[in-house]
């Protein structure tokens, strides 16, 4: 895994507009859609690998593996191995994963309220 070197001011590591700020790196691992349904299905839990897996519909063991490992680079996921054999391993979110929780939340509130509106833009525009 490369780790980007960081350089410039504060303000252009925060900038998501430029293509070389730390800001958009971080932006690039979380805004996808297995990461945002792995921070919604972990929410305020803490749950083993395999039961991740059974809420999240259609990930496969590749993805959830990658996903988590970027979540816990990210310092958005802990994750907790436990000395038994075989290993037991949990993840749950941390303060700044329960943080971004808030806005995914947001997220799935906004497409539920939108959805059929959403759905009507679609249809017409799939019909030209």
């Amino acid at each position: 895994m490369v780790t980007k070197q960081l350089r410039g001011s504060d303000k252009d590591e925060a900038d998501v507009t430029r293509a070389d700020s730390l800001a958009r790196e971080i932006f690039s691992d979380i805004a996808n859609k297995w990461a945002l349904l792995i921070i919604e299905a972990v929410g305020d839990r803490t749950l083993r690998f395999t039961e991740l897996r059974n809420e999240i519909e259609g990930i496969s063991h590749k993805m959830l593996t990658q996903n988590l490992r970027l979540l816990e680079r990210n310092g958005l996921v802990e994750r907790t191995v436990h000395p038994t054999v075989p290993p037991r391993v949990e993840y749950a979110l941390t303060e700044p994963g329960r943080a971004l929780r808030a806005t995914v939340d947001g997220m799935c509130d906004w497409t539920h309220h939108y959805l059929s509106a959403i759905e009507t833009a679609r249809e017409r525009f799939d019909s030209f």
